[in-house]
């Protein structure tokens, strides 16, 4: 079953309603073999095009993964970017923030792990939740020690989504092309998952009593999501919502977008003028 990559893809000034957009949709793969050969192809295709962006050394891509826990981040980006050399590629995981970070602004410490020129950047969570968790919990708020004439409470969100969108366009604009995946899981799905972790010994790890906690502002986080893709989803640094009660396929329509947003990169390998090639051929001789 082939598939269009713009139908996962949040329009500009789209008002993005997520009840609207579906957690699972039709199995892109017939069978565990059929889904790791269409996977396969895709990190072959992402493999030369990664070499092809370290050689060309003049863009940079920045993937950024937000959702609820238990949708499958973490397998996602270790599935597809399996085939990316790690020297090209640098995975961050933000957490709750250091005392350090909380001296600067909310966007300080991704700005830190930016991706340099030639190389692959992917976030595990971001400065987007600044907009999200803190809008569900805003207490956190009181921990950010922004002076009181800035805090606005009625207008911050918005202030905060449009800090992002000028940030993502200044990057856009040096040659950084960012990619913004949310992928989208079932209230009911996320409660499956919960109890393989709690049944499987293996996984007893990935869970902790705030899981359960944070189940209980289910609603108040689909509203912050929604709001959220809504403003900053544009040309520059769009968001897709990746269908993801079902993993294997979520795997397939990511690696399938990140292959798409790479070849559209004028991207070529260095050509040798006349003065480099007679350079080699001196070394050749050389070597010979």
């Amino acid at each position: 079953m082939k598939f269009d990559i713009s139908d996962f893809r949040v329009k500009e000034g789209h008002e993005c309603d997520l009840s609207q957009w579906p957690t699972l949709t039709e199995a892109l793969y017939d069978s565990k073999k059929h889904y790791h050969k269409k996977l396969k192809k895709q990190i072959k295709k992402l493999s030369k095009l990664q070499r092809l962006l370290y050689a060309t050394n003049e863009h940079s891509v920045l993937l950024i993964f937000q959702a609820m826990d238990a949708a499958g981040k973490d397998g996602a980006i270790r599935h597809v970017m399996s085939g990316i050399n790690p020297q090209g590629c640098q995975v961050t995981s933000f957490k709750h923030p250091t005392a350090t970070e909380l001296d600067h602004d909310f966007m300080w410490r991704t700005n830190q792990a930016l991706p340099e020129r030639g190389r692959i950047g992917i976030f595990n969570r971001s400065y987007y939740e600044e907009v999200l968790i803190v809008r569900v919990h805003p207490e956190i708020l009181e921990s950010q020690r922004i002076p009181d004439q800035k805090l606005d409470t009625n207008h911050i969100w918005q202030e905060r989504y449009q800090s992002i969108v000028q940030s993502e366009q200044h990057l856009n604009r040096n040659g950084t092309t960012i990619l913004k995946f949310f992928l989208h899981l079932s209230q009911e799905e996320q409660r499956q998952r919960f109890l393989a972790r709690i049944d499987n010994p293996n996984k007893n790890w990935k869970f902790s009593e705030a899981d359960i906690k944070e189940r209980q502002f289910w609603p108040k986080y689909m509203e912050a999501y929604g709001a959220c893709l809504s403003a900053t989803s544009s040309d520059d640094a769009p968001w897709h919502i990746i269908p993801a009660d079902d993993k294997k396929n979520a795997r397939i329509i990511i690696a399938k977008i990140i292959v798409e947003a790479f070849k559209s990169l004028d991207m070529h390998y260095p050509v040798s003028d006349e003065k480099r090639i007679a350079e080699l051929e001196k070394f050749r001789k050389k070597l010979a």
